[in-house]
């Protein structure tokens, strides 16, 4: 009697079963190594090029809570980049666009739950660079904060990153903003006059005492320094002399 294909079925059905729970766990494995790395903070640019003038750099910073909305991100921008040199372009509504100084910080009324903010702000030059990383912190209605800022791209929380292209034959970089012309200049009121005012005369003691703070930052020491010196060798002087008379005392 031949049995061969009633033992094949079974080896047939164990071989199917060990495919099919392979499947599942290789798919649930790509779903647990891919959630942590879904939400992210997206930069993109149509003029994503070295040296490139006035570029809009549009902004997608990913909501990654289900029960608290985007408030605040804040942006601290790469070297090249000057705070006074980038303006608002569009974002979520009611939000306002201030300045610090190493980047700059959009806010307002917080988003819905779910709800990405994206937002573009524009650049007067990109500098002569491959790339331009945007460390980015999110900051949600119940005061979690999404850091990302990370410059390695394979890391949890990666910096978004904009790609440039190199700069185009006879690009140059442009003259430093007003912003930094102003901070660079000396101030008006540091010049001297020649006007006699008594307000002047007030002020030349506090410049000697200027003088002498300074001198004791360099290892000088001051007047008032010495003089303390000199009275401490005075009071330990005079406590040796009480010491040997009583001693000379005693001993008669």
């Amino acid at each position: 009697m031949f049995t061969a294909p009633m033992s094949a079925a079974p080896s047939q059905h164990a071989t199917a079963r060990r495919l099919t729970l392979a499947a599942v766990a290789s798919a649930a494995l790509l779903l647990l190594t891919a959630g942590p790395a879904a939400a992210h903070v997206e930069v993109e640019s149509d003029k994503a090029q070295a040296l490139a003038e006035n570029v809009e750099i549009s902004f997608d910073a990913e909501a990654e809570s289900d029960t608290a909305g985007i408030a605040e991100v804040r942006v601290i921008l790469p070297a090249g980049i000057a705070p006074g040199d980038v303006t608002y372009g569009e974002g979520p509504k009611g939000w306002k666009f201030t300045t610090a100084d190493d980047g700059y910080t959009i806010k307002g009324p917080a988003l819905k739950a779910g709800v990405n903010a994206e937002y573009s702000v524009v650049v007067r030059q990109l500098p002569d660079v491959k790339e331009l990383a945007f460390k980015s912190l999110q900051t949600y209605s119940d005061g979690k904060i999404d850091r990302w800022i990370e410059l390695d791209e394979s890391s949890e929380q990666p910096a978004p990153v904009l790609k440039l292209k190199a700069a185009a034959p006879g690009a140059k970089p442009v003259s430093p903003s007003p912003s930094e012309k102003a901070s660079e200049s000396p101030s008006p009121s540091a010049s001297p006059t020649p006007t006699a005012d008594p307000t002047q005369a007030s002020a030349t003691p506090s410049a000697s005492a200027s003088a002498e703070a300074a001198s004791d930052d360099d290892g000088g020491m001051s007047a008032g320094a010495w003089i303390g010196i000199g009275a401490a060798v005075v009071v330990v002087a005079g406590a040796a002399v009480y010491l040997v008379r009583r001693r000379a005392a005693g001993s008669q």
